[in-house]
């Protein structure tokens, strides 16, 4: 079974095309990072393969789940998301919350706890917290936290659900150095745990693709440069073509770091 299937995909606000034409398969045993600049559509497609938002043209498939005959608010019970606005939004909504009960909230796929969670979800949430170096952070309000503190949190959280596919839209977006290494150095620990969901993490910024992504795929205004392969996709040309720079790429410690060579010309 494909984990996301997405078939001539477009997604149009008004008279503007957010995404055209969108093809891309995720199968099962694959992660996928995708890239690209701002406005290049990233988030758009995460929130169709998420099941938070219907495409204009086309056809979506996730988890052997077809858009149009399958109930989303089922089938996102089965897919972990994080973001930087999901962790804003728990900080506002529920700010007297414990990362305990955040952590916990995930098993139910809601905002808060709303009944007595077992021992079983207790003992989960706690291992999960120690996974991701966040244990110290147990009994501390959630809305207190740093902001990296926060995303670590959101992946315990999204973890504790078991998903099929876990969704991690530019999940170190404001963090430093050491915040963003800390998160993912959690992700590549939890990642390697059998079971692990299929994980799609969208970022501009290709440091952050680890060892364990097996795929990319790259996206401009839209369309879809190069889809593949890590490595064979994350080159100097697709990169400069998606980001309009000049680019060279370089791998260290199995990551891409980039380099820029020139500014293209905006006209």
């Amino acid at each position: 079974m494909d984990i996301l299937s997405l078939k001539d995909v477009s997604v149009r606000r008004g008279q503007t095309d957010i995404l055209r034409g969108i093809n891309w398969t995720v199968r099962a045993g694959e992660h996928w990072a995708v890239v690209g600049g701002n406005g290049s559509g990233k988030t758009t497609l995460l929130t169709v393969a998420a099941g938070y938002l219907w495409p204009t043209e086309g056809t979506v498939e996730v988890l052997g789940r077809r858009f149009g005959r399958t109930d989303l608010r089922e089938l996102r019970r089965s897919i972990g998301f994080v973001s930087t606005a999901l962790a804003d939004r728990l900080a506002a909504l529920r700010p007297h919350d414990d990362v305990r009960t955040v952590a916990v909230s995930g098993r139910f796929a809601s905002l808060g706890v709303y009944t007595v969670p077992s021992a079983a979800d207790l003992e989960r949430a706690d291992a999960l917290l120690r996974q991701f170096g966040c244990q110290a952070l147990a009994d501390r309000p959630y809305s207190t936290l740093s902001q990296g503190e926060k995303q670590r949190v959101l992946l315990v959280r999204a973890w504790m659900a078991n998903p099929d596919l876990l969704v991690l839209d530019e999940p170190c977006t404001g963090l430093d150095v050491s915040a963003r290494e800390l998160l993912l150095a959690g992700l590549a620990r939890a990642a390697a745990l059998s079971p692990s969901p299929t994980i799609i993490y969208v970022t501009h910024h290709v440091e952050e693709i680890l060892p364990l992504f097996t795929h990319a795929l790259v996206l401009h205004a839209g369309r879809v440069v190069a889809q593949g392969a890590t490595r064979a996709t994350l080159t100097d040309d697709v990169l400069s073509r998606a980001f309009g720079l000049g680019l060279t790429v370089e791998w260290a410690y199995g990551r891409p770091w980039i380099r820029v060579k020139a500014v293209r010309d905006a006209g």
